[in-house]
């Protein structure tokens, strides 16, 4: 957080590298980079998945920002974003997709849970213009 101080953060939560939910809103939080630098604001993406799996995802398609690896779920655990979730009548513990914003003063600002990928980078970046 130390290197971030002064900057808002936008800390958001995906369930998996490269998948079509998390590609789409990857895309998007990348789009908007260069809106989210004008209004002082830092993207991370956080995900259960290692360092390699985010460093083919940042290569494939150009992100211009960092995920950042939990594969110990301690910033997940922290954000309370593990859930039980139920695919095709299977249930596991998965990552909920949720955002988090963080204000320059290291204080939660927003926060957004079930999110849905379409349209949520332009809605967190309203928020953030808006503070």
């Amino acid at each position: 957080m130390s290197d971030y101080a002064g900057k808002k953060i936008v800390l958001y939560f995906y369930p998996k590298d490269d998948t079509p939910g998390c590609t789409i809103e990857g895309v998007d939080f990348n789009n908007l980079k260069p809106q989210f630098d004008s209004n002082n604001t830092v993207v991370l993406g956080v995900s259960r998945d290692n360092v390699k799996s985010h460093c083919k995802f940042i290569d494939k398609f150009g992100f211009r920002f960092d995920l950042l690896s939990d594969e110990n779920e301690e910033l997940c655990k922290l954000f309370d974003v593990i859930k039980e979730k139920n695919m095709y009548g299977k249930i596991s513990m998965g990552i909920e997709r949720s955002t988090f914003i963080i204000d320059e003063n290291g204080k939660l600002a927003k926060e957004y849970r079930k999110v849905k990928a379409v349209g949520h980078a332009q809605e967190v970046l309203d928020y953030v213009k808006s503070m």
